[in-house]
């Protein structure tokens, strides 16, 4: 991307910006790095790191960087061989350590709130706790070498300590003594040279023995060092040295600590950098109140409400633009400071700062594009005398950008075609453009010129656009109208501020007509949009109403489904508590049913099952029977007749009426008659005419003591009905067996017979469900019916 283009559009700016929130020189030095990238990819990844640092900013506040310094140049160092002095020993120690607790702060966020990005680049810094620790054991926060670094070092800072004792009390005793005070400026011990003096004035000097070190300024005073700790200072300064080597042998072996673990602390550095540039990108989203646009590498962008972040919040006007889908160019007219500058500015410099992994200052769901490079000719107009170098500069900066730019550019144009002959001037704008919009290129273009609003009505895929001008306030209003030419609206401004009449109806009649018709084309425009931006309003009031009702009917629906489950609740649990005690009631009508066989010991007769029977509907709820008897009563009541298909209601069975005896009727249910009153019967079906009731052959149902229920029945060979009947009687055992699951045999064949057993199971009252046997059962001559 061009520099000059950068600076234009004012990049650089918010580049400074983001610097300034880096909290470390690391951070600092790759933020001022930055520069827009032209892949998809790798800007989606630049948003999504700052999409992370903001949710960690927002949620947890800003992360410890405390400690960490650039330690890249020592690092170098100590790789080459070079020694490391404390101070940046210290910062290498300090910035292991903010590294750390940096590290544990991501990856303890990320265990709430997932940020993989972030997670990802923590988990490659180092721990070198050894190292941390083999720095802090020998140099303490002021960047010193401490006694305990060596046993070596702590001797002789021993013997350094008692030498200067031993100085200090020798001279003590000098300057205390009468003989010698007199010839002292001061009674004091001072040191020069890393050697124990005392001040003696300038007359005293040939009767005070020792060497001279210094002098005052005036040279009324001389520092010498007396005769006779000479030789303690010697011994003094010998210690020193010692103190010295030591010390450089203590910092070479940090360093070679340090020169093992380079690759390592340089990869730490370059991960710093990388975490601290991301979250002063997200301090810098949340300073701008910028949100995470939606990017795409298809020419489209939609700003909405889009603001320049270098304008003040309660100064700036959000521009909706849109460009790519229906339309690639846009011509934007209006007056002077009327915002058109800032309009291609902002677009511009929005572009920018998504293509580097910045929020932008837009509401949420605002798109751009990822531009290969982006294109501006922007400047301030210029005075008459200047026209020509000002046309001059602005063919020399197009000319440049027509041999640059591609189909995937963004190219801004201010004032294109401004600064020479009015008529030349718009020729040349329209050939421009045509060029730039013919290339496939985006662009945004402002021009005074009428001629241009006439291109872009013309010319597909070019739509006008003007910045909003109040003539009642005479004043622009800075926003942005999609689809709606500008006006120059000289002659209302003129009238307003009081010229005569006569001067504006002769200035009108020289205008030429075609000029007056498109004045008013815009005029009858602006008057439709104003009426529909009123509408717009109108409309955007009623669905806020709307979505205010729907919130409070959601609510209460919410609450109404609340209670709805409660009662659901309490329904099934009264339901279950109904449904034990029947089963409880079943169960035992079946032990009593199997006691009786026993008893009985051939069979059961016929009014003893009916009479278990009985016994077990009355087991029922009450509140089925309640229901059944509403629908009973509910039905329409018809005379019924022998032949008839009917429903039993106290058994809920089918059967067919075999005949009729007063409020009485034999029922033939499957392989079994019973009397049933009247009342209890409902007409499913009637006979047809002269059909004959079929009889058929009642069998007792036979338990004994030695019989042993089959739970599987193989009717291959038998016909529909001699199959039907052995069902029946299979189920019904099967059923007082109490098994849950039975195989019927049928065979393939034709299907008929394994179709007619179906549809008999769909109905008995007994079966729960059945199905086609799996591999291994039978498949498809097999049906396993569950009962119930």
């Amino acid at each position: 991307m061009d520099e000059k283009i950068l600076q234009t559009l004012e990049y650089r700016k918010i580049i400074n910006k983001l610097a300034g929130f880096a909290q470390t020189s690391l951070g600092k030095e790759r933020a001022e790095r930055l520069h827009p990238a032209t892949n998809l990819d790798d800007v989606k990844q630049l948003l999504q790191a700052t999409d992370e640092a903001f949710k960690v900013d927002r949620l947890k506040g800003a992360p410890p960087f405390g400690g960490i310094v650039d330690i890249t140049m020592p690092v170098k160092r100590a790789r080459i061989g070079g020694t490391l002095n404390p101070h940046e020993l210290m910062g290498i120690s300090t910035t292991l350590s903010g590294a750390r607790r940096l590290k544990r702060y991501i990856l303890n966020i990320h265990e709430e709130e997932e940020v993989p990005l972030l997670y990802n680049l923590c988990s490659e810094l180092s721990e070198q706790k050894p190292l941390e620790n083999a720095i802090k054991l020998c140099i303490n926060e002021n960047a010193e070498v401490i006694d305990s670094a060596s046993a070596e070092l702590a001797q002789i800072r021993r013997e350094l300590r008692g030498g200067e004792v031993r100085i200090r009390e020798k001279l003590d005793a000098m300057i205390r003594s009468s003989s010698v005070s007199k010839m002292l400026q001061d009674q004091l011990i001072t040191i020069r040279g890393d050697r124990f003096v005392i001040p003696v004035k300038a007359e005293y000097r040939a009767h005070f023995g020792g060497i001279v070190h210094d002098q005052s300024g005036s040279g009324a005073t001389l520092f010498i060092e007396p005769e006779s700790i000479v030789a303690m200072n010697n011994k003094l300064r010998e210690t020193r040295l010692r103190e010295e080597r030591e010390i450089e042998v203590i910092l070479q072996k940090l360093t070679a600590l340090v020169g093992e673990q380079t690759e390592l602390l340089q990869y730490d550095c370059d991960v710093l950098s990388q975490l601290d540039f991301i979250f002063a990108k997200a301090r810098l989203a949340r300073e701008v109140k910028g949100t995470l646009p939606l990017m795409n590498d298809r020419g489209f962008m939609k700003l909405k409400k889009g603001r320049h972040p270098l304008i003040p919040m309660d100064k700036v006007v959000p521009i909706e633009a849109e460009l790519g889908n229906q339309y690639t160019s846009i011509i934007v007219t209006g007056p002077n400071t009327g915002g058109k500058t800032v309009t291609l500015k902002t677009i511009g410099l929005l572009s920018l700062m998504a293509m580097s992994g910045l929020f932008v200052p837009a509401e949420d769901g605002s798109q751009l594009c990822v531009f290969d490079a982006i294109y501006a000719d922007i400047g301030d107009e210029q005075s008459i005398e200047q026209n020509l170098s000002t046309f001059s500069s602005h063919m020399t900066n197009i000319i440049s950008i027509l041999s640059k730019m591609s189909p995937k550019s963004l190219v801004l144009l201010d004032e294109v075609g401004a600064g020479t002959d009015p008529a030349e001037g718009s020729a040349l704008a329209v050939a421009i453009l045509e060029h730039i919009h013919s290339l496939g290129c985006r662009m945004v273009a402002t021009t005074h010129y009428s001629e241009l609003k006439a291109y872009a009505y013309e010319r597909k895929g070019v739509i006008n656009a003007s910045m909003e001008f109040d003539v009642n306030t005479l004043s622009p209003t800075y926003r942005l109208l999609i689809g709606v030419p500008g006006r120059s609206n000289a002659f209302a401004i003129a009238e307003r501020l009081g010229l005569p009449g006569s001067i504006l109806d002769f200035a009108r009649g020289e205008v030429k007509e075609e000029d007056l018709r498109v004045e008013h084309m815009i005029a009858s425009l602006e008057e439709n949009r104003l009426g529909a931006e009123q509408e717009r309003e109108k409309a955007e009031k009623l669905r806020q109403e709307l979505e205010s009702l729907r919130s409070q009917h959601e609510a209460e629906l919410e609450k109404l489904e609340q209670q709805r489950d409660k009662r659901l609740e309490k329904a099934e649990t009264e339901a279950r508590n109904i449904v034990d005690k029947a089963r409880s009631e079943a169960e035992k009508i079946i032990d009593d049913l199997r006691k009786l066989a026993l008893e009985e010991g051939a069979s059961v007769k016929e009014h003893k099952l009916i009479a278990a029977r009985k016994q077990l509907d009355e087991a029922e709820p009450a509140k089925r029977k309640k229901a059944a008897a509403v629908r009973k009563a509910a039905k329409q009541v018809r005379s019924i007749e022998p032949g008839d298909e009917v429903k039993v209601y106290s058994l809920n069975q089918k059967g067919h009426v075999v005949e009729l005896s007063g409020k009485e009727a034999v029922v033939q249910l499957g392989i079994m008659k019973m009397k049933v009153a009247v009342d209890d019967l409902e007409l499913i079906q009637q006979a047809s005419a002269g059909a004959a009731v079929q009889q058929r052959t009642v069998t007792n149902l036979k338990r004994t003591r030695d019989d042993q229920t089959r739970s599987e029945l193989d009717l291959r060979g038998a016909n529909l009905e001699e199959a039907i009947m052995e069902v029946d009687r299979f189920i019904d055992e099967a059923f007082l067996s109490n098994l849950g699951q039975v195989y019927i045999i049928h065979g393939k064949g034709t299907g008929i017979l394994r179709t007619g057993i179906q549809e008999y199971l769909r109905k008995h009252k007994n079966v729960k469900s059945y199905r086609i046997g799996n591999y291994g059962e039978g498949g498809t001559g097999v049906t396993v019916a569950e009962l119930k």
